[in-house]
């Protein structure tokens, strides 16, 4: 019997190199900080690498067992949207070794916009961009971009180097979405604590 319904999950996608292990290896410390509980699932293709990475990372911080990869043989994306099977497998994992879980991160990127979560596998989701991409990522309206319930653009202090305007960008991405947008640099920790208010306020209702 499957119980992935018993635990809160946040997807986070995005292209490769937008900065979403960088933005979970702030969010999960914090979160477990204020002792809320979190499991970590990072989808790779044929590797345990990211996973491997974010265990590094968590160490001493996230118990290990509570970090896991998921080898989806394809595309991360499929393992994420067309088949989340192998997923909430692990969810399901997690919850029955630690039923008291609160909340399980399922990391997936990808080289393009397309990256959606299944409503069966995120509660919730977050898009992760990177101003280094350019500043005309939201104008093309890519699905990870749009439907995303929270829109993370990272690396805001590469801005003034790649000729990237922070109010084009944020003035697209409202013309194009409904929902929120946060503007973060994970490497000194400007905006996390604005996720993490989204988190707490659209995931784990507190």
């Amino acid at each position: 019997m499957s119980t992935h319904r018993d635990v809160a999950t946040l997807g986070v996608g995005g292209p490769v190199g937008s900065g979403k292990t960088a933005l979970i290896g702030e969010l999960v410390p914090a979160l477990r900080e204020e002792g809320v509980d979190v499991g970590v699932i990072a989808n790779d293709i044929l590797t345990q690498e990211d996973a491997d990475r974010l265990r590094d990372r968590f160490a001493g911080v996230v118990p290990e067992d509570l970090v896991a990869g998921v080898e989806t043989g394809a595309c991360p994306h499929t393992g994420i949207r067309e088949d989340p099977s192998m997923n909430l497998a692990q969810v399901d994992e997690f919850v029955a070794s630690r039923p008291e879980l609160d909340l399980v991160v399922v990391e997936s990127g990808g080289d393009n916009l397309a990256a959606t979560f299944n409503p069966e596998l995120a509660d919730y989701s977050l898009f992760v961009i990177s101003v280094a991409e350019g500043d005309d990522i939201p104008r093309k309206r890519g699905p990870g971009v749009v439907d995303c319930d929270l829109l993370v653009v990272n690396k805001t202090d590469l801005a003034e180097y790649v000729d990237a305007d922070l109010d084009v960008i944020a003035r697209d991405a409202e013309s194009v979405r409904e929902g929120p947008v946060a503007f973060t640099n994970c490497k000194s920790g400007e905006g996390v604590d604005n996720v993490l208010s989204h988190v707490h306020r659209d995931v784990l209702f507190v």
